[in-house]
């Protein structure tokens, strides 16, 4: 966790603890967090949007005025509320000065917007059972349980402050502790590191004289795999070999194992032909002579050795399972989280674990699907077992690199063809707590609510993330494709209109987003009137951009040319008089020769543009000429007269061609068709490919769209 301690255990037992460089991360290191501005709550779903108001518990009276610095430090959090060490800074000076209100204030506001810092969660609870408030320490346990389930030391936690609370002199205690360690196992039990849990519960229990369910608690992990499963083993077995069966085995199993005990038994005798008479076939209605009800010393010893037996076939497969993961588990160093970014190796250590346990997730159901006909109860329960590791390992993974959208993807690839509910929740998760400012996945979930019927949903996503990311061209194109999408053209239109009109500070921006509504009056509404309105309009502002007069050309060019034939020369006129490049005076010049070619209707109208387009070639030809030069040079004029300089050998002239004046073909992006409208509708994105601090949208639209 960032800025606390992590304890674990090693495999010699002992408690270890993070070295002191993780207490406070450097500045220089920090990433930039994601940071959400209004989330749930603790567990009833309340706003959790920083208030600067005052906290104050239920019960309580307010204390008296904030330390003299809180007011600066809790300032300078707010406005850097991206800034990992200004919170630090603040909880250790509320933590230093001892103020309640100010620490319930400070740490109210850092959980939320780093929900998996589990030592701060703690901290907090100590805070409210140091200060007597009992029942408030639970319910922030509770809350950071849900936060981080999978926090073994939260829940470890969270069950110590019980036993140090509760009289559990009270069976509704006893009952309610057990309930909560069955809550922990099931949450937290199936990590690899979860050794610690476990063996909590077994001594509880144990403490409890409730030796049976000892024996259930390690026979159940014995088939988890954890790092500590050889430990678990022997400690079952001691736990089994100190007392009588009956003592540590459920009534069901005790005689199970005792009638495997007698079976044995007499198949031994019969072997060695050693019946005795009272072991002969009885007479009609005589019964087996009822033993005492207790083993002997000789009985137990066996049922033990059966007890091992059995065990000892669970204990080699989970050994199996163990061996399989031990490098994957060794190839991870930071398994909590921290703001500080991972390194590559840590990435692909993850990412390589999770592609093999879904793998074998995979193969285990493959297998149960084999099997279903003939009824095999072990490969279904290895199906499901092989389920709910891939999610545990996916929990622990988006724990270390919560702040990486593509392990949050990898998630939601993984659970769709699984469940819709748990997908939403993922991407809530993702989207509202940790990558608030990630517009990919927020787009990535807009489209997964549109894509199952939820347009009011999807249409709350990109309207929340247009005031998170404001500005952002492919969130208000995505929110103008769902409402196009789902018939609402008015709304889309409104969306665009609207958009044009905020963009006019800048022309870059205005342009692009005219073409948009330019082609949406003309190609969904059908009013090319209003769709040349839009563009004649953009002109005016940004008479440089050559995107505009192609698409005006091209608007003009879609309509009926005999009666629109003279809108298609003043498209060109215009921009062959705007203040454009030479190149894309060309470019216009080619194609209205084109157009005269194909649709004109006297052969002087050809000529004349003809000529026009010659003369421009020329004035072309003699810029980059003198541009370039080469007639100014006189040692190369020097060099070319000398015929020392260039020796051409001699050779027979070819047959001069007559010149024949040709029209050179226009380039393909100027097609006629309305369709490839500057033939690459891809190279509009790539000019103004950089609107802000958004580098290369446009080019690359189609990440916004996850792979089918």
């Amino acid at each position: 966790m960032a800025a606390e301690g992590l304890e674990d255990l090693s495999n010699n037992g002992e408690k270890l603890t993070n070295p002191p460089e993780l207490y406070e991360p450097e500045v220089a290191d920090l990433p930039k967090p994601d940071v959400v501005e209004s989330v749930k709550s603790g567990a009833d779903g309340g706003d959790t949007g920083v208030s600067t108001a005052p906290y104050t518990a239920e019960g309580e009276e307010e204390e008296g005025e904030m330390p003299t610095d809180f007011e600066r430090l809790w300032k300078h959090t707010s406005e850097n509320p991206q800034d990992f060490n200004s919170w630090t800074d603040l909880l250790q000076y509320c933590e230093q000065e001892g103020h309640m209100r100010a620490s319930r204030q400070a740490l109210n506001a850092f959980l939320v917007r780093y929900p998996l810092c589990y030592g701060y969660w703690k901290k907090f609870a100590d805070l409210e059972r140091q200060a007597g408030h009992s029942n408030k320490a639970e319910e922030v346990c509770e809350r950071g349980l849900k936060a981080i389930p999978l926090s073994v030391d939260l829940w470890i936690h969270y069950i110590n402050l019980l036993l140090g609370t509760l009289n559990m002199n009270l069976p509704e205690s006893t009952r309610r502790i057990r309930s909560v360690f069955e809550e922990a196992v099931a949450a937290a039990g199936w990590d690899f590191h979860s050794d610690r849990l476990w063996d909590l519960y077994a001594e509880w229990e144990k403490e409890q004289g409730n030796l049976k369910s000892m024996t259930s608690v390690y026979d159940r992990v014995l088939r988890i795999p954890t790092q500590l499963y050889n430990t678990h083993y022997e400690k079952l077995k001691t736990h089994l070999t100190s007392h009588p069966p009956q003592d540590v085995l459920s009534p069901e199993e005790y005689s199970k194992v005792r009638t495997e005990y007698k079976q044995s038994q007499i198949q031994a005798k019969k072997e060695r032909s050693d019946i005795t008479a009272d072991e002969e076939e009885r007479p009609p209605g005589e019964e087996e002579s009822a033993d005492n009800g207790e083993d002997s010393e000789e009985a137990v010893q066996k049922m033990q050795e059966l007890l091992l037996i059995s065990r000892e076939e669970v204990y080699q497969q989970n050994e199996a399972e163990v061996r399989k993961r031990w490098n994957y588990e060794d190839a991870i160093k930071r398994p909590y989280f921290h703001v500080k970014p991972l390194d590559r190796a840590q990435l692909k250590a993850w990412q390589s674990y999770l592609d093999w346990e879904i793998a074998a997730a995979e193969t285990a159901a493959v297998a149960a699907e084999g099997t279903a006909v003939e009824g095999h109860e072990d490969s279904k329960q290895e199906c499901v077992a092989g389920h709910e590791r891939v999610l545990i390992l996916f929990e622990r993974c988006l724990i270390a690199c919560a702040l990486y959208e593509e392990f949050w993807n990898k998630y939601v690839h993984y659970l769709e063809p699984r469940g819709l509910e748990e997908v939403r929740n993922v991407y809530h998760r993702a989207c509202e707590i940790h990558l608030p400012y990630k517009h990919s996945i927020h787009l990535q979930w807009a489209l997964f609510e549109e894509k199952h019927g939820n347009n009011s949903e999807a249409r709350r996503i990109l309207e929340s993330l247009e005031i998170t990311v404001p500005g952002l061209a492919a969130v208000r194109l995505r929110r103008v494709g769902l409402e196009r999408r789902a018939g609402h053209l008015d709304v889309a239109e409104s969306l665009l209109k609207e958009t044009v009109d905020q963009s006019k500070d800048n022309p870059t921006l205005h342009a692009f987003y005219s073409i948009k509504l330019s082609r949406f009056l003309h190609k969904l509404c059908k009013n090319p009137a209003r769709a040349r309105a839009v563009l004649q309009e953009a002109i005016e502002l940004s008479p440089d951009n050559g995107r505009l007069y192609q698409n005006l050309l091209e608007l003009e060019m879609s309509g009926d040319l005999r009666a629109n034939g003279g809108g298609v020369q003043q498209c060109v006129a215009k921009a062959l008089a705007a203040p454009l490049s030479p190149k894309t005076k060309i470019l216009f010049s080619q194609r209205s020769l084109q157009f005269a070619e194909d649709f004109g209707t006297t052969v002087q109208s050809v000529l004349s543009i003809y000529e026009e387009h010659q003369k421009l070639l020329k004035e072309h030809n003699a810029k980059r000429g003198a541009e370039n030069g080469d007639n100014d040079d006189p040692e190369k004029m020097n060099k070319m007269d000398d015929g020392s300089a260039l020796t051409v050998p001699p050779q027979t002239a070819p047959p001069t061609m007559p010149h024949v004046p040709m029209t050179p073909p226009p380039p393909s992006m100027m097609g006629g068709d309305m369709s490839g409208s500057y033939g690459s509708y891809g190279s509009w994105y790539q000019q103004y490919g950089g609107y802000g601090s958004y580098q290369n949208p446009w080019n690359q639209y189609n990440q916004y769209y996850p792979p089918s």
